[in-house]
């Protein structure tokens, strides 16, 4: 499994909570138990806005303990994960003390060096996480970042009295059962994100180049035996489908809710709203097979993680470390799966019987065996949300597909400096 992985808790903790810690763990603790009183700690600590009350808690558990060891001063703020970079990199010296962020921001942190390495106990924290985990929150052999979730990806939500088993292998069963029903079938193909499914098994290769910044890509290559135009002419039939409909997550939602969507890709966030609409009939697996030339393949997706990094230029990078290490830790990833339905990064957390019972965790289980972390440049996301919006639209210029192809990739691999 490298979608759901291990972290354990490594909190840096009083003799009590050290005891509640796994075995081969201990050593975390044990450099962190001799803390003295160290006056006043001013702290900022960073997440999103839907984690407000569930940070706030987390923070209020570890003032209480560390009571008597510092006089704390910290404060929660609201900043999404995916824009987190941006903010730290305009003032790294004014910015959180301790933030979470997706980790496909890991490599420019590091490079600009607001992310604080993880020196000691590294060994440990890279024993008890499976290997897509430590992958995502190193560079090299250097850990960066402490892994927190394992769940920032993608799948199939369906409703079980649209579909049957069968149905929900390929993306034509799909869309047939929910033309059938009158109902539609949801992808968001404005977004470079989920289009990545299209292309990730096919062969065409997608990457970031040695310089950390450009991208090399092949996705309008005519040698493979899957071309590029294969892929083009796949997705012009799957728009024209009666059963399909291009829509974003609030879309899916609301299609969900007046019940005009049976189904769609998305991942764990909108498992609530899902669930208020489609009830005990809520399903979920991995992504289906396409039709793509006389082949199914399966679709691919991104695999992805949140990670709580430390600001190297924290103050007191003492009590941002043992911070950081208490937000990751066991007890609270089971707390943020209970609050949040985050998908833990755990091990221990990851097989509690309540996160195996998650259809949404399970179905993120099964489609990580064809996720590829992401890890491409800033130069991507426009082409390719151009292409899809055209093939989502059934190609109204009539533009020749090559020829969109070529464009697209020719945007996607420019150069910055250009």
């Amino acid at each position: 499994m490298t979608g759901i992985v291990s972290l354990g808790m490594f909190s840096g903790c009083g003799k009590v909570a050290a005891q509640k810690q796994v075995d081969g763990l201990e050593a975390i603790n044990s450099t962190e138990n001799s803390t003295e009183t160290t006056g006043k700690v001013s702290l900022t600590v960073w997440g999103a806005k839907e984690d407000n009350e569930l940070l706030t808690q987390i923070v209020d558990n570890f003032k209480q303990e560390y009571a008597g060891q510092a006089d704390f001063d910290i404060t929660t703020g609201e900043q999404s994960e995916s824009e987190c970079r941006d903010i730290l990199l305009g003032n790294v010296e004014e910015a959180a003390d301790v933030f979470t962020f997706a980790d496909d921001q890991l490599m420019a942190l590091a490079a600009s060096g607001v992310l604080k390495p993880i020196s000691e106990n590294a060994d440990a924290i890279k024993a008890a996480n499976a290997e897509g985990a430590v992958t995502a929150a190193s560079i090299g052999d250097d850990l960066y970042a402490y892994p927190l979730t394992a769940d920032n990806g993608y799948f199939m939500f369906y409703d079980k009295s649209v579909f049957s088993d069968e149905d929900v292998k390929t993306l034509d069963g799909m869309l047939n059962a929910a033309a059938a029903a009158e109902k539609k079938v949801a992808m968001d193909w404005s977004s470079g994100w989920y289009l990545y499914s299209f292309f990730g098994n096919t062969g065409m290769e997608l990457g970031l180049n040695e310089d950390g910044i450009s991208n090399h890509c092949d996705w309008n290559s005519k040698d493979y035996k899957i071309k590029g135009v294969d892929v083009a002419q796949a997705m012009l039939a799957i728009s024209a489908n009666p059963g399909f409909i291009n829509t974003n997550d609030e879309g899916l939602a609301a299609g969900a809710k007046d019940g005009s969507i049976a189904a769609g890709i998305s991942g764990v966030w909108e498992a609530t709203e899902l669930q208020k609409a489609w009830g005990k009939n809520l399903g979920a697996v991995k992504l289906p097979t396409y039709t793509c030339g006389d082949a199914q393949v399966q679709m691919a997706s991104f695999a992805g993680y949140k990670l709580v990094g430390v600001n190297s230029y924290s103050k007191h990078t003492d009590w941002a470390i043992k911070l950081a290490e208490w937000i990751t830790s066991e007890e609270n990833q089971k707390l943020r799966f209970e609050m949040r339905g985050q998908g833990p990064s755990n091990t221990n957390a990851a097989s509690a019987d309540e996160v195996k019972k998650s259809p949404a965790i399970q179905a993120l289980i099964a489609q990580s065996g064809f996720a590829s972390l992401q890890r491409i440049g800033n130069n991507y996301w426009s082409p390719i949300a151009e292409f899809g919006v055209s093939m989502a639209q059934g190609n109204p210029s009539g533009k020749d597909l090559q020829e969109q192809l070529d464009t697209m990739v020719e945007g996607i691999t420019a150069s910055n400096a250009q």
